[in-house]
C-alpha cells in the first residue's frame, strides 16, 4: 500500500504578476517593457515565470482611487511596488516572491 504522505507535494501554482496602469502612461509602457524582458531572462535561466496580467485602472473605480497617483504599480504574491519604474526594484520584488528558499529546520 502506498502512503499518500510519501508522495511529493504538488507544486503550488505561481502567483500572477499584475501591472496596474492606464492607457497613455509612458511610465507604464516602460515598466511593461522591463517586465517582459525580466520574464524572458527568468525563462532563459530556467527560473519560474509568472503570468503577466495587466489591469487598466480606469476600468475599476477602486483601482483608480488606489493607484492613480502611483502607477505603474506591480503586485505579486501579496507584495506591491508602487511607482515601479526601477527595473532592479521590480526584479527584486519578483525574486523575493518566487525565488525565496525556505529556511531549513535546525536538527
Amino acid at each position: 500500500m502506498i502512503d499518500p504522505l510519501d508522495r511529493p507535494a504538488a507544486a503550488a501554482p505561481l502567483p500572477d504578476l499584475v501591472l496596474y496602469g492606464k492607457p497613455g502612461c509612458g511610465l507604464c509602457d516602460e515598466a511593461r517593457e522591463h517586465i517582459v524582458m525580466l520574464l524572458a531572462q527568468r525563462e532563459a535561466s530556467g527560473r519560474s515565470v509568472p503570468r503577466l496580467v495587466e489591469r487598466d485602472i480606469t476600468a475599476d473605480p477602486s483601482w483608480e482611487r488606489s493607484y492613480f497617483e502611483t502607477i505603474p504599480v506591480v503586485e505579486i504574491a501579496g507584495r506591491t511596488l508602487e511607482l515601479a519604474t526601477s527595473p532592479a526594484r521590480v526584479e527584486a520584488l519578483v525574486s523575493v516572491a518566487l525565488d525565496a528558499v525556505p529556511e531549513r529546520a535546525e536538527r
